[in-house]
Parts: C-alpha cells; structure tokens; sequence
C-alpha cells in the first residue's frame, strides 16, 4: 500500500528572550491564516521580555499556536527527528540561543528542537536580534551557517515604504518565511507590481 512520505505544512517557532517579541507573535498569526500547524516554545527569558514590550501574556501566544510546549520540556514531540516538520524559526534569537545551538548544548527544549532541526538537515531560520556584534558573535554565526542554519537578522527593509511598525514587521516575517516557502501576502515585493484583487 502507497503511503504519503510528504512532509507535513507544520513549522516550529521558538521565541526567546531578545528585543523583538512582536516578531514571534506576527509569525505566529501570519502562520495561522496561510494554514500552516505551529508548535510554540516560549522561553522564560521571552516571556519576561514579553511584558517589558507588548500587552501579550504567555496565555495570549499559546492561543495562537496549534500546539505548545513548556521551555523545559526535553521528551516533547518537536525534540525528535521522527517528528517530522518543514523546520524551525526562532524569532526573535537571543545570542544564548544561538550561542547553545551551534555548540550543540541543547538545555532547553529550544536548543534541543533546533539542534534535532539541524541532524536532520530541515530548515532552521535564526532571526537574531543584537547590535552591535563582537568577534565571538560573529565567528557564532559563521559556526551555525556553515551546519546549515540561515541566519536572518532582524533587519528592516524600506524600498516598501512601511507607514507604520506593524508594516515593517509584516515584511520583515513575511521575508523568514518565504525560506520556507510559505506566501503570507504580507511582502511588498520588488519592482514587482501589486496582484489585481479577484473577482467573486
């Protein structure tokens, strides 16, 4: 009997502790409306960073995921090869993240699911959120490119004219996760002319 080896539209998304939670939650939402399952871990760092920054509560990101797990949760599904994904973002990427996953100390789930991301050559998207970088940090993200990780700084693009906050962090997820291959309608393109609405 033919079984179906295709993998499934599901994406892990880890928040942790840096500036820029806004952009874990974003994703979260613009994952929800192109239909795409998501399984959330939040480490306790983000959740702290969470009510310096937004309105949000732990509770509130939970809601838009499909499925959550708890920071310290080692034995969850996502920290196994088995479980199969299109990959992992982390947004927003705290330099401890980035820094446990490139030497392979997987503590927390987040690092756990990202280093099993990694074995098995899926998808791993760092959106890393800190300026200025020193050498070490740098060499860091040498190390994680050259095991297969993107590295995709928070950066802001402006050739789309954002107006407000929010149009500058729907271009910026909506980039992440064109790496996955996944439209949001969120980008602005370039030099690409704006899509005809449809007729009903």
């Amino acid at each position: 009997m033919a079984t179906n080896n295709r993998t499934p539209e599901r994406i892990i998304v880890g928040i942790t502790g840096a500036s820029g939670v806004i952009y874990g939650i974003r994703a979260l939402e613009l994952l929800a409306e192109a239909g795409v399952e998501t399984h959330l871990v939040i480490s306790k760092a983000a959740e702290l960073t969470m009510t310096y920054e937004t309105d949000f509560r732990a509770v509130d990101l939970r809601a838009r995921a499909s499925k959550w797990y708890a920071a310290g949760d080692i034995g969850a599904a996502i920290s196994s090869g088995s479980f199969k994904t299109k990959g992992m973002l982390i947004v927003p990427c705290s330099v401890r993240s980035m820094s446990e996953i490139a030497t392979g100390i997987t503590s927390s789930l987040i690092s756990r699911a990202a280093d099993v991301v990694l074995k098995e050559r899926r998808r791993l998207v760092l959106g890393v959120r800190e300026t200025p970088l020193h050498g070490g940090h740098l060499r860091t993200l040498v190390q994680l490119s050259d095991m297969g990780a993107i590295i995709a700084p928070v950066v802001p693009a402006f050739y789309s004219k954002p107006q407000t906050i929010a149009d500058i962090v729907d271009h910026t997820i909506g980039r992440m996760l064109d790496l996955f291959d996944i439209e949001t309608g969120v980008v602005k393109r370039w030099k690409e002319p704006p899509q005809e609405p449809q007729e009903s």
